[in-house]
């Protein structure tokens, strides 16, 4: 890392990822950052240099330059935490490719997770959303809203649309959970494998016996045909199982828990339900739960004063990225009335998230259907004993007591 400025107070590293102390707001050691330049330096868990983007526009101007790359096996790719040593040599589909290897991919995939294809799921998805609230209601409160309703209803989603066993949700989402959050690289590459294993093993029977779901359309059409072969499917399996279910399963949880914290806030929603889309906008933006964004330098790059060398990692900060002020006026307060649609939750350029209309439509359905349905929903306990997961994985609740 080259540093070509002199001021020390733009210079000086900032340890990263720190954990929140409120769970719908940037670390308090961030605020620096939100007040200096658009790139800055800052120090990894393992004590290595990296550069942080902290600015909006540059960060949508970086993330579609190809000369940062998400392939998490190269020198110098940054790590978060100790933890994703255990998966450092490891591939990762979708997520960890460069094109035009990433294109080849997505363009396996994206006909199931387009506009028009989450629209068409928009009635299963209510009934999902229905059918758990009715479960949550009839056991009686207070309930866990992540295990009753935020957990169940992306994961039942996912498993639809790729057709994988619901029966089997246990089982993956505590491998999910131990590869998000570990604790040790060893239970990151134990629930890797396990996953891997278990995917492998419903690929197998799928093509002696298919189902209706895009595993079996992989199958069938990718597959068979020589397109890709075995090892490749299984890690598409894993990014799309995994991502199809933590991601929004944070979102509901954190985003309620963020609405029952602002009651002026929810009582807009309230009146004025054709709110709701921009609202859920408003939330990604707000709550910027997958804070990290990570890439590597292939090449030497002059930014903002700075040389970023080649093999130097890149972090993208989410929650101060979408906190710029100089982009979102008053960016901690809640706006339903605001442009929100360029926020970077679901980061942007090639790899922007391919599932994110679901997600909409998930979260959308899920809050509106909840706050209906409980409307004297309350959390069951002082939101200061709620404990939220720690500042080097996807963002949420660990547990979200209510009450109605």
């Amino acid at each position: 890392m080259t540093d070509t400025t002199t001021d020390p107070d733009t210079t000086r590293p900032v340890a990263y990822p720190q954990d929140r102390t409120c769970p719908y707001h940037p670390p308090a050691a961030y605020d620096p950052l939100r007040t200096g330049p658009p790139l800055a330096p800052i120090t990894l868990f393992d004590g290595r240099p990296a550069w942080l983007v902290t600015g909006h526009t540059l960060a949508r101007r970086l993330l579609v330059d190809q000369r940062l790359s998400t392939d998490r096996t190269r020198d110098g790719f940054p790590l978060t935490s100790p933890r994703l040593a255990g998966i450092r040599g490891r591939r990762l589909a979708l997520l960890g490719v460069d094109d035009p290897e990433h294109r080849a991919q997505r363009k396996m995939v994206l006909p199931e997770f387009t506009l028009k294809r989450a629209a068409a799921l928009r009635p299963r998805i209510q009934e999902i959303v229905d059918e758990r609230l009715d479960a949550m209601i009839a056991a009686g409160q207070p309930a866990d809203l992540v295990p009753a309703f935020a957990l169940p209803v992306p994961s039942m989603v996912i498993c639809a649309l790729l057709g994988v066993p619901y029966a089997d949700h246990e089982f993956f989402e505590e491998q999910s959970r131990r590869l998000l959050r570990g604790p040790l690289p060893a239970d990151v590459r134990d629930a890797r494998d396990r996953l891997e294993s278990y995917l492998g093993e419903l690929i197998d029977g799928k093509r002696t016996s298919p189902g209706d779901g895009l595993l079996d359309d992989l199958i069938r059409d990718r597959l068979e045909e020589g397109e890709i072969d075995r090892e490749q499917l299984i890690s598409f399996a894993v990014i799309l199982l995994i991502a199809g279910h933590e991601t929004t399963a944070n979102m509901i949880s954190l985003g309620t828990y963020t609405l029952l914290e602002n009651p002026g806030r929810l009582a807009e929603l309230r009146e004025d339900p054709a709110l709701l889309p921009g609202a859920v906008e408003e939330l990604m933006r707000m709550l910027s739960i997958a804070d990290s964004l990570l890439r590597t330098a292939t090449e030497d790059m002059e930014v903002e004063g700075h040389t970023i060398r080649a093999g130097d990692g890149v972090v993208f900060s989410t929650s101060v990225i979408n906190r710029d002020g100089t982009v979102y006026p008053e960016p901690d307060a809640i706006d339903w009335h605001r442009p929100a649609r360029h926020h970077v939750a679901f980061g942007f350029g090639i790899h922007q998230c391919l599932g994110q209309n679901l997600a909409r439509a998930e979260l959308e359905i899920a809050l509106r259907a909840l706050f209906e349905r409980l409307p004297t929903l309350r959390l069951a306990v002082p939101a200061q004993e709620i404990p939220h997961k720690p500042g080097d994985t996807i963002q949420g609740m660990l547990e979200l007591p209510v009450a109605w």
